[in-house]
């Protein structure tokens, strides 16, 4: 780079449910960022899925000149009569959930040959979809809970075969989407139908989870080929279970341990879990992975997130602070990896 400033593009916002958690998330990382090394462009997503230069604002209230991507020589045009045109050196895509967090947007990325914080195409997408990411999980060999696929075409299972199965109560779950949006715990049948036709309205596949008891445990994941795992932190949630208004709106919703209260050879279970999971899904850069700690010992991973909450009191940033890696400090790293892979990625033959 030459010693000159390194030209970052925070992407946020975005067409999924989690949009705002995104720009919460993009506010925290911008503001974080160490103006003496990196310049910043900001591009906003809408709800419409339309572009944005957005100036210094990081909100689409302050929409400015809607732009494209550019497919080659890492530029962004901008869709106007200057047709001015942006160079980024990497970009930080602090985008949650679908068409944004699922592969979508890393693809066109990778078309553009811009280096990206976070996993490629291929962890992102399975990291999203639950059924497909559990598949792979049970595939590695990592313990997981039971589990039951549905998809909006078929007939669901009746309420008696799939407590037979999973027991009761159960939760139901969109299998792309995350932040706990559309989640329900279903006790009874009445329960059932209420929760299937909320989670159908985020996804045409579902999937219907067992209820395990335990510690909900969560552990950050750093890095590429060589990933490290962090000190694993707690959430003990005050409601039923750890919804998005326990996650977002409630102030009280939920208590959060960093680091957890853990022996140190559950800890080294988690941690080596952790970066298992982390390969057995192809992720890169970053990732938190959500853990059942049993009565009897037994961890039981729930799921990966490959881009988690980002503002400063997230679990995934806290997480790193206890393992003595500050917020800035995690940024700087998160980006020098983006560089550093793609940077192995074009030193690779190609064929001609």
């Amino acid at each position: 780079m030459n010693n000159r400033k390194i030209t970052v593009g925070i992407i946020f916002g975005g067409k999924s449910a989690e949009h705002e958690i995104s720009i919460q998330s993009a506010k925290n990382v911008y503001e974080a960022l160490d103006r003496s090394k990196y310049e910043t462009v900001l591009i906003g997503i809408d709800k419409d899925g339309k572009w944005y230069f957005t100036g210094d604002y990081l909100s689409l209230e302050f929409k400015k000149e809607s732009i494209a991507i550019v497919p080659e020589n890492r530029h962004l045009l901008r869709n106007s009569s200057s047709s001015r045109e942006i160079k980024l050196d990497v970009v930080f895509p602090v985008l949650h959930g679908p068409f944004g967090e699922d592969g979508t947007v890393q693809g066109l990325l990778k078309l553009a040959n811009l280096p990206f914080v976070g996993s490629g195409v291929a962890g992102s997408a399975v990291g999203m979809d639950k059924d497909l990411m559990k598949r792979l999980f049970r595939d590695a060999g990592i313990p997981i809970g039971k589990f039951i696929t549905v998809k909006s075409h078929e007939t669901p299972p009746s309420f008696e075969k799939i407590e037979a199965e999973l027991g009761s109560p159960f939760f139901i779950k969109p299998a792309n989407m995350g932040s706990s949006v559309g989640i329900s715990k279903a006790y009874n049948e009445k329960d059932f139908i209420a929760a299937l036709n909320d989670a159908f309205q985020y996804d045409n596949k579902i999937i219907l989870e067992e209820f395990i008891p335990g510690r909900e445990i969560e552990c950050a994941v750093l890095g590429n080929e060589n990933p490290q795992a962090s000190l694993p932190g707690e959430v003990v949630p005050l409601h039923d279970f750890y919804s998005y208004n326990a996650k977002y709106i409630d102030e009280k919703g939920a208590d959060l341990i960093i680091p957890a209260k853990l022996d140190n050879d559950v800890i080294k279970r988690i941690q080596e879990a952790s970066v298992k999971a982390f390969g057995a899904l192809c992720c890169e850069g970053l990732a938190r992975v959500d853990f059942f700690l049993k009565e009897n010992g037994e961890i039981l991973v729930n799921e990966i997130n490959t881009m988690p909450g980002f503002t400063k009191i997230s679990m995934y940033p806290k997480l790193w602070e206890a393992s003595g890696i500050g917020y800035r400090e995690l940024i700087d790293r998160l980006i020098q990896q983006a560089i550093d892979r793609l940077e192995k990625e074009q030193k690779l033959k190609v064929i001609k």
